[in-house]
This record gives structure tokens, C-alpha cells and sequence, in this order.
């Protein structure tokens, strides 16, 4: 028996850059040991895995090393792949059922809107010593939500130019650390590091801007955004809260189509 399994690169409209995410749609429900197999098998970020239920679809997310509660770009590639691929109709609704909750996705033109839950940080004075020493750098704010910590510094040349520690950010008790600034060219950018979870550096990742919107609005006194993760690869985001939930807009393109046999 075989399904198929898509590669899909998320917040962008170009092959080859922004983030790369595994789609697989299954006809039903698979063992963990299975899914942790394949993901680790395709090495992305991360591998989504969907399959329908009586409403919308259920959906989770892994990285080559574990599962994780909320990723944005492998939603997008997912509603993505059941558009273009026919599952939906385009004016239809995409509904994730997944351990954050109901997620859901709609078409807005060549862009795909989001709805994900807002997940403010909290400012932190006594973070762990080694988060700094890996970033080597001078931080303006500590923050933590429920997932990650988020700093933000002093200017985006100093932000292109991080060379993390993975090591030592690797010991942070965190999932990850999301390092963000100001920006010339959008309202502010960002870079995303995950090694705990087995991800170095993320290309771009939606749930950190779950964090990042609410940090930003308070900051700036505002409610839209453009932003743009600085990764090698890049990614360009549209966002705007709306109460307790964070609208993330993106791009994204197929790349591969190949058949999965389940063994």
C-alpha cells in the first residue's frame, strides 16, 4: 500500500526558500513509532501528518527527534496540499483538529490565512546564564511563553549575524529561542533556534510569531504587521492579532510529489 507524501516550501511563493515541510495524508490513524520513523526519515523541521475526520481533518506535527504542540509553516503546507491537491475545494474552510486546539485556514487570493492562538510572553529576569552566552549578545528584553524564551536586540545587522552556540542552546529548558529586532525594511524580523527538539535553526517558523505578534503590538501599539524571518532561506509573514488569536498569512509551493509505501 502506498499514499503520498508532498514537500511543500512554506512562506514563500518561490522553490527552494522559505521553509520546507512534509506533507502526508493519510487514510487513517498511524502509531507514533511510525510517524516519529517517516519524519525522521524526510530530516525537515518538521513532517506533517493528516488524516479526515466527520469534521475537517486531524492533524500533527514532527521533527526528525519529536512531536511538538504547534508548528505554523507545516499547517500552512498542509492546507496547502489539500487545496491544491483537491481534498478541499478552494472556498472550503480548512479545519485542523490538533494538540493546540482547533486550528483553521482559509484561501485569501495567492496567500493562506492562518487562525492560531495568540501566545504572549511573559518578561523573565532570572533566565539561565548559558542562553546569553550561546547568543553572544546584549539583550534588550527576556521574555517566555509556554514554548519558547524571546529576546529581542538591538539592531537587525546584529541579528543576520548571530552564530549560535547549538550546544549550549541546546541545554536551555525551553523548545526554543526566538531572537527578534526592529527592522528597516518590515516591522520587525527574527530568527528561530530549536536545537532541543533537533531543529538548529529554523528557516521560518509560524508558532514563534504567535509570540512575537502580541510582543510586538504591545511594544509598537499595533495591530498588523509584515514580518520576515532572516534565515538563509527566508520567509516573508503577514500577521495581525485579533483578540486572542493571531492571524498568520503566507505563501507556499509544492516542490515534491513522491509515493510513501506503508509498511
Amino acid at each position: 500500500m502506498t499514499v503520498t507524501l508532498y514537500i511543500v516550501d512554506a512562506f514563500t511563493n518561490e522553490a527552494f526558500q522559505g521553509n520546507p515541510a512534509a506533507v502526508c495524508v493519510l487514510p487513517e490513524e498511524r502509531d507514533d513509532s511510525w510517524l516519529q520513523n517517516i519524519a525522521a526519515e524526510m530530516n525537515l523541521s518538521e513532517t506533517a501528518f493528516l488524516y479526515p475526520l466527520q469534521s475537517g481533518y486531524s492533524l500533527r506535527w514532527f521533527t526528525p527527534t519529536t512531536e511538538v504542540e504547534l508548528c505554523g509553516h507545516a499547517t500552512l503546507a498542509s492546507a496547502h496540499i489539500l487545496w491544491e491537491y483537491g481534498f478541499l475545494k478552494f472556498e472550503e474552510q480548512a479545519t485542523f483538529h490538533t494538540k493546540s486546539g482547533l486550528l483553521t485556514a482559509i484561501k485569501s487570493g495567492s496567500w493562506i490565512e492562518m487562525n492560531f492562538p495568540s501566545e504572549a510572553p511573559l518578561k523573565v529576569d532570572d533566565y539561565p546564564s548559558n542562553l546569553i552566552q550561546a547568543l553572544s549578545i546584549d539583550p534588550l528584553y527576556v521574555g517566555r511563553n509556554r514554548f519558547d524564551y524571546i529576546i529581542e536586540i538591538e539592531s537587525e545587522d546584529i541579528l543576520k549575524t548571530l552564530t549560535p552556540n547549538y550546544s549550549l542552546l541546546g541545554e536551555i529548558p525551553a523548545r526554543g529561542v526566538i531572537v527578534t529586532s526592529r527592522s528597516t525594511s518590515y516591522d520587525f524580523i527574527s530568527r528561530c533556534f530549536f536545537p532541543a527538539v533537533g531543529v538548529n535553526e529554523d528557516p521560518v517558523t509560524g508558532s514563534a510569531h504567535c509570540c512575537l505578534v502580541p510582543y510586538w503590538k504591545e511594544k509598537l501599539n499595533q495591530s498588523n504587521f509584515t514580518a520576515y524571518q532572516a534565515s538563509l532561506r527566508g520567509g516573508v509573514l503577514r500577521l495581525r492579532s485579533e483578540n486572542d488569536r493571531v492571524i498568520l498569512a503566507g505563501q507556499a509551493i509544492t516542490v515534491l510529489k513522491s509515493e510513501l509505501l506503508i509498511r
